[in-house]
């Protein structure tokens, strides 16, 4: 299981070390998930969920080979602070995936609060996420022509809708940007092209893409 936040600018920060109670809030209600004794959880349909939180540890250099820390991906306290500190003031965008579970959500971080402590240079700290929703604002004309829009829609048969079109991967190109271009959400793109990212990917020598983390210049990526 592995908690990883990812920028539209490509940039990726995973926690080195779990905590143990992920909170998932809904609207008025709030329910606590321990992941560490439940392992995989799911989330009745329908259900958005606007928040999410945990309370969890960085810890120092010296402490940095304490079982249940992912070695590979451990960071000095104070530059994870600064990471997500400096999104969380610039308000980015971010995909949040947490491995094992059904959260992968576009995020931003509303509140995040440090503390320093003990003497190996550990820091304790919360952190809360709320879900991105896009907002249009349209004036009463536009809003009539969207329900008569919706209303010739449903008329018709369901069929299966067409492609968009396809896109060529460029240098410095990320699923979250190409899709932000392409009006279409980077999941959406992943799951239209997984096989040949994947495919890609073991090409350059990679287990897997990484949910599409990796991608190659000359990609051709079909857009739904």
């Amino acid at each position: 299981m592995k908690i990883s936040l990812r920028s539209a600018d490509g940039n990726k920060f995973v926690f080195a070390l779990m905590p143990e109670i992920i909170r998932a809030g809904y609207a008025a209600k709030c329910q606590s998930f321990d992941l560490i004794s439940q392992g995989t959880v799911r989330v009745p349909k329908g259900r958005e969920v606007p928040e999410i939180s945990w309370n969890g540890e960085f810890f120092g250099p010296s402490r940095k080979k304490l079982a249940g820390i992912d070695q590979d991906n451990w960071q000095n306290p104070n530059d994870c602070v600064r990471i997500l500190r400096d999104w969380m003031n610039k308000k980015t965008e971010l995909t949040l995936i947490i491995s094992g579970t059904w959260i992968n959500m576009e995020v931003r971080i509303i509140s995040f609060k440090t503390e320093l402590h003990g003497g190996f240079g550990d820091v304790s700290y919360s952190i809360v996420f709320e879900k991105v929703r896009e907002l249009k604002i349209c004036n009463t004309k536009e809003s009539k022509i969207s329900r008569k829009k919706k209303t010739k829609f449903r008329s018709k048969k369901k069929g299966r809708g067409k492609d968009a079109g396809t896109y060529t991967v460029k240098k410095g190109d990320t699923l979250i940007g190409i899709g932000r271009k392409k009006n279409t959400s980077w999941q959406k793109l992943y799951n239209k092209n997984k096989a040949v990212i994947e495919k890609t990917a073991r090409k350059h020598g990679k287990a897997n893409s990484d949910h599409g983390h990796w991608i190659w210049p000359g990609t051709k990526l079909v857009i739904p």
